[in-house]
């Protein structure tokens, strides 16, 4: 049995807590390897690591470190391949998906490429006489990400990039479930010409959460998962002197007004619900087609697209999407699905029960379809993860704005229209952080940031972009005079600049 180690100081670190968990193949059911949970006492020597590092790293010049970063975006594209299969071996989704994941993470690599321009400060020449005032960005220290399982390689590049980029040195506890690529990350980053220590993967559960929201030396903590995992985080976090951003859970609605281009809007839908088998928190499970022959034609169109799917393992270059992550998160789906049918929602296409020959022991589920979903069903208000969509009927426009607007969660958004005027006034007053206009999947590009609201989101900085610069950086202002001449008095007012 493999087993999965620690990445610390450059290098493999055997773990000693004697605790592991099982890191399954999804395809096929079987456990291919073991994943060690790390003491706190790992987690102490990985920070200490990191503090070690930080002082010269952070004195290293901000084009030097992104010389680091050009040649890590160059040795990720040349391993592409072998990441992606090491990816989708432990997470279960196609190849495509998996080259998708990693790119938009190099992306964010590739953003931070520009750091020396990003850290620039502002500067006031003759704010009072002789007087300058200049500000300068400055790392934190030792920073942490704590990231989930289905994004295993986006989003802690979207963390760790531009952590290490501002001159921060980081901690990664990567998700238990499909540990192996962030170490393979890690160590890519040390071929790149990164020193030992700067980025440093340690495994666990919610004993390696606890050390690192607690441990003093730890200066911010980014999160991403469920909500109510994310609220912990930030309380917990905040509450122990640190700046945290915690990215929860979602219910992503798309808005179909009667003017919509439904061939296309359905093809966007399918592909959104039912891509990576839903398990994105950028996926769209909710269709809200506006009046009654929008949605009739809509669930026309999405059965004869959801029959053209194919479910298979993540190497089929054919499939659609493949297994989920676990058998229990499949049984979950399954439990959500059950919930909606004796809620009163009708069931129009089954996923359960889906088995894939030669693979019957994988984690499979097939794509499932309801109609007449309300908006006082639990399977409604609470994120499923799976490959669910559900479509929730309104009559107006202004009963379509309210569904995403009074959800508990505020991620992602998208209406699909050929009216200028509906969507510019949609995205102006839709409660929601991120929204697409006729574009499902409305994460920003690397240089915008990412974010969502209500408890999709805990903490006032999102992902990446300018919003990344500014979490992992602390501002200062410093005001300069150089005297000539006689010396002045003391002041003992409040300096002005009359």
């Amino acid at each position: 049995m493999r087993d999965i180690h620690h990445f610390v100081n450059g290098q493999a670190l055997i773990g000693k807590s004697g605790r592991f968990g099982d890191v399954f193949n999804p395809n096929t059911g079987e456990v291919q390897a073991r994943v060690q949970f790390a003491t706190d006492a790992e987690m102490a020597l990985a920070v200490q690591s990191a503090a070690t590092a930080q002082i010269g790293w952070a004195a290293t010049n901000p084009q030097r470190r992104a010389r680091v970063m050009f040649e890590f975006k160059r040795l990720l594209e040349a391993n592409m391949t072998e990441m992606a299969e090491l990816l989708s071996s432990e997470h279960g989704k196609v190849i495509a998906d998996s080259k998708g994941d990693i790119q938009r993470g190099l992306e964010v690599i590739e953003f931070a490429c520009g750091i020396p321009h990003l850290l620039k400060g502002e500067y006031t020449e003759g704010a009072g006489p002789g007087i300058d005032v200049y500000s300068m960005r400055q790392p934190l220290g030792v920073v942490a990400g704590i990231t989930p399982f289905n994004f295993p390689a986006m989003i802690p590049m979207w963390m760790f990039g531009i952590a290490i980029a501002t001159g921060n040195t980081f901690i990664l506890k990567p998700s238990e479930r499909d540990p192996s690529l962030p170490v393979r990350l890690a160590e890519l980053f040390m071929e790149a010409g990164a020193p030992a220590g700067v980025l440093n993967v340690v495994h666990g559960d919610k004993t390696a959460v606890d050390a690192i929201l607690h441990h003093p030396t730890i200066k911010a903590v980014s999160f991403v998962g469920s909500s109510d995992i994310a609220q912990y985080v930030y309380s917990t976090g905040t509450a122990n002197g640190k700046r945290v951003q915690a990215m929860g859970g979602a219910k992503n609605h798309g808005i179909i007004l009667p003017d919509a281009d439904l061939d296309q809007a359905v093809k966007d839908l399918v592909g959104a619900a039912y891509g990576s088998a839903g398990e994105r928190c950028m996926a769209l499970p909710v269709v809200v087609p506006v009046g009654k022959k929008t949605a009739d034609d809509l669930r026309e169109r999405l059965l004869e697209e959801i029959e053209t799917l194919q479910i298979g393992v993540s190497s089929d270059v054919n499939a659609h999407y493949g297994p989920v992550v676990s058998a229990g998160h499949r049984d979950k789906i399954a439990s959500y699905i059950q919930m909606g049918v004796d809620e009163g929602a009708e069931l129009v296409v089954d996923g359960r029960g889906f088995a894939l020959q030669g693979f019957e022991k994988g984690f499979f589920i097939g794509p499932t379809l309801f109609d007449q979903v309300k908006p006082s069903m639990r399977s409604y208000q609470e994120e499923i993860f799976g490959p669910v969509l559900q479509i929730l009927r309104a009559e107006s426009f202004e009963e379509a704005l309210s569904y995403p607007s009074d959800h508990q969660y505020g991620n992602g958004v998208a209406i699909f229209t050929r009216n200028g005027r509906a969507a510019r006034e949609f995205a102006a007053r839709v409660e929601v952080g991120m929204v697409g206009i006729n574009v499902p999947i409305p994460v920003p590009v690397a240089y915008h940031s990412f974010g969502g609201w209500k408890r999709s989101a805990f903490g006032d900085t999102n992902q990446h972009g300018a919003e990344g610069v500014r979490f992992y950086t602390k501002v200062k202002t410093i005001t300069a005079r150089w005297p000539e001449g006689a010396v002045e008095d003391s002041a003992f007012v409040i300096p002005t600049m009359k």
